[in-house]
């Protein structure tokens, strides 16, 4: 039996991984086949009513390889090749808008490109207790855009986070813009995470045995399909997280989930959040924008709420439209919510939707119903640095 191991220099070309079983042991690599082991079973009294295999479901679940069944059966005993092969057949089933091209894990220290082995140990604390941060970048015809802007509040977000990354910020920047070379991908998004690393399953970090990075390149086709046609928000009932986390880009993302799924249920597509004092804060993953019938564009400040690197963008690029004399101002304000049902133009602002006009908020109709025009220039501004803005708003990729 054939068996190599690798030890990770950061400042090396990061190892391309295939789907080979991987062994790890602390700060190295191995990988090596692993010979068939014979099936095990651990028997549990029940009947099965699909004849296909469904994997293993629990009450209501659901829960197994295609979903199918609820009930609980035979749970086989599989060998490290066979666990493999059926989280290959589980990938190959989902049909879904967005393919997972490449994944860096500093746990196996490289990349692989097989979506099957995109996973992460379960006694990892980022799972189990959500300490972890992320942060993204856009992949526009074969560049990061503001690739080192994001990395900076993912830094600052691990260090309010207390953990300490496992490499330096050039290691882990060269990290990333070798995942995305990797996956060969020239529109689509990076997103990457620091967790406190596997250990055990405690609630302090301390059992840890290093901080973890993460990295994957997805390419999602419906981006920013939203931003050309108005959309509805309605105020969230879900309590907003207090300033010291809201202002922290972590995983710890169950309220704004919530607040997503009460909006969607309501017909709208995000809910909009209000702080403690009642102003107008921030959507679940995007920053909110107004226009005044004065023709100012206003945000809300990012004492409270996360400072969103899109939304900093895109009031750099309002400056155009302020010095055409097609905006008469621009400025960050407390907002009530009476400013901002009553203003010319409603917008959401992030990285997934770019800019978005909302044309309604509950029941209030927002301007005239329609796509604002101010609205409609920042997009266009937007999209137009994506395309052609110079370094180091825009990173090149060698592919």
């Amino acid at each position: 039996m054939t068996s190599l191991r690798l030890q990770f220099l950061p400042e090396n070309p990061v190892p391309l991984f295939s789907n080979s079983t991987l062994h790890y042991a602390p700060r190295t690599l191995s990988f090596s086949k692993v010979e068939h082991r014979q099936r095990r079973f651990f028997p549990i009294t029940t009947s099965l009513t699909d004849s296909n295999y469904s994997g293993v479901g629990v009450g209501g679940g659901g829960g197994g390889l295609f979903g199918a069944t609820s009930q609980v059966f035979d749970v086989p005993l599989l060998s490290c090749n066979e666990a493999i092969e059926r989280l290959k057949t589980f990938r190959e089933t989902i049909k879904g808008k967005q393919q997972y091209l490449a994944m860096y894990s500093s746990i196996f220290g490289g990349v692989t490109t097989d979506p099957a082995v995109m996973v992460i140990p379960m006694d990892d604390h980022m799972v189990h207790r959500g300490h972890g941060v992320f942060d993204t970048a856009a992949i526009m015809d074969g560049y990061l855009y503001e690739l080192d802007q994001h990395l900076d509040r993912f830094l600052r977000s691990a260090s309010m986070s207390k953990i300490d990354p496992p490499f330096d910020r050039e290691s882990i920047r060269r990290i990333l813009i070798q995942t995305v070379s990797a996956s060969k991908c020239r529109k689509g998004s990076l997103r990457y995470w620091l967790s406190s690393g596997p250990g055990d399953f405690q609630l302090s970090p301390a059992g840890c045995h290093q901080s973890s990075l993460y990295a994957i390149v997805i390419q999602d086709l419906s981006l920013a399909s939203t931003s050309s046609r108005g959309v509805k928000v309605v105020t969230s009932s879900i309590p907003i997280k207090p300033p010291q986390f809201a202002t922290t880009k972590s995983v710890n993302y169950l309220p704004n989930v919530l607040s997503k799924m009460e909006a969607e249920e309501a017909g709208a597509l995000a809910g909009i959040w209000l702080d403690h004092e009642g102003f107008v804060a921030e959507g679940p993953n995007m920053n909110v924008a107004f226009v005044t019938k004065e023709k100012e564009l206003i945000m809300p400040h990012f004492d409270k709420i996360l400072s969103g690197c899109t939304a900093k963008r895109v009031l750099t690029l309002a400056e155009k439209l302020l010095s055409k004399g097609k905006l008469r101002g621009i400025r960050m304000k407390h907002v009530t919510v009476e400013e901002g049902k009553s203003a010319a133009e409603m917008m959401l602002i992030g990285s997934g939707v770019l800019v978005c006009p909302v044309v309604q908020w509950d029941e209030q109709v927002i301007g005239d119903g329609k796509e604002g025009r101010i609205t409609k220039a920042l997009f266009n501004l937007i999209v137009e640095d994506m395309e052609s803005a110079p370094p180091p708003v825009r990173i090149p990729v060698a592919y």
